[in-house]
This record gives structure tokens, sequence and C-alpha cells, in this order.
């Protein structure tokens, strides 16, 4: 029986970590007033990871133009959104779908791997969706996020350092990245980073979409 006792603190613990770390606002205090939420950018998410939809414009084609010399259409008049997330290499690279999961990923993200991003190219979007959150930014908050974001890719002597032969679709690339992965600070608490850039709150700490989710609905 006492065996027993230590799994089930550990559950409650975490329970009450990921409880407390939705509840409680980071920042604490709403910040002043910006201008105008002249940018609308999208949170999309699937039961374990959470993206950031950028809408496409020339100035972003401009920021991210290293990502036309992978081969990427970001001129193609599809192209409605530039789709970042940071994540685990091990587990992003090999498993593109759920039938394909393997021990070792799952392995190497719940204890600590390497980290990659994925760019994607993304036509239009339904709002609303159940997966979907969008948000209105204004131009100063829009440029920070658009700098944690280009600050979140690994740079080699030609730039942003793309993964050869690694991607899911011909729309999508895979780029090495700065720090590294765990499961307590993972994609989304990457994409809550992101967004408190971008002058949104969030809860402290979301290491899961659905918390993540919460949080943002709680507090913009």
């Amino acid at each position: 029986m006492k065996l027993l006792r230590y799994p089930v603190a550990v559950l409650v613990a975490l329970v009450l970590a990921v409880a407390l770390g939705t509840l409680v606002p980071r920042p604490l205090w709403p910040a002043a007033a910006a201008g105008e939420g002249a940018r609308h950018i999208l949170v999309l998410k699937n039961p374990i990871h959470t993206d950031i939809a950028i809408p496409v414009d020339d100035g972003v084609r401009r920021r991210f133009a290293f990502l036309a010399g992978a081969g990427l259409p970001v001129d193609a008049p599809e192209a409605r959104y530039l789709v970042f997330g940071w994540g685990g290499r091990a587990f992003y690279l090999e498993t593109p779908t759920w039938s394909r999961l393997k021990a070792m990923p799952v392995l190497k993200a719940l204890t600590l791997d390497a980290s990659v991003m994925h760019v994607d190219i993304a036509g239009a979007i339904k709002e609303p969706h159940p997966d979907v959150a969008g948000f209105d930014i204004d131009e100063e908050h829009f440029a920070a996020l658009l700098d944690y974001i280009a600050a979140s890719f690994r740079q080699g002597q030609g730039g942003p350092m793309v993964i050869e032969n690694a991607g899911y679709s011909a729309f999508d690339r895979f780029y090495e990245a700065n720090g590294s992965f765990n499961a307590l600070a993972g994609c989304n608490t990457w994409t809550a980073a992101a967004l408190r850039t971008a002058g949104l709150r969030t809860g402290w700490w979301n290491p899961l979409p659905v918390s993540l989710g919460w949080s943002l609905r709680l507090y913009n």
C-alpha cells in the first residue's frame, strides 16, 4: 500500500502544478493599453501541441526570406499563413502521424532532447474553430513576436540551418532550433512565451495545449 502512495502523490502534485500554472496569470498584472490591434494571429492546437500562425504579407516574407531558399512556396497566391512551432527533435521528425509513434522519440520527449523549428505554409484557416484561437495585436507587439520566432532558429554560417530530407510534405520544413526540449519546458511553453512577447497573458506554466487555451481565454 505504501508503494502506491508515491505515484499518487506525484500525480496529485502534477495536477496541482498544472492547475496553478493555468490559474496564475503571467504577467501577474495586465500591461498598459497598447495601440490598436491591427494584426490578427492564430494559435493552432492538437491534443499535445500548439503552433502560431502568422498572416503572410510582403514584410513577413522579407523577414523570413530564408524559407524560400529552402523551397517553401511562401510567394504562392494561396499562401495565407506561416505556421511556426518549436519542439523536440526526435518526436517532431519521427512522428509525422500517430500511427508511426515509436518508443524512443516518446522517451526523449519525456526526458531531454535537442529542439527544432517546424515551419508550414497554410492557406485560409477557418474561424471560429475549436482548435483555432485568434488574437488581435498591435504593430509593436507583432514585430516583437516576429523577433522571438526568428531568434528561435539556430544560426549557421549561411543563416538558419535547414534539416535536409525532413518534412511531412512539400509545404513544410524543419530547422535546427535554439534551446533544449523536455516535458516541463516543451512546445507549449515556447508558444506561451511567444504570446507573452506579443503582449498577451498566459498562465504561469502551460505544458499542455488545454491549459494554455484556458489561460488565454481567461486573461485576454
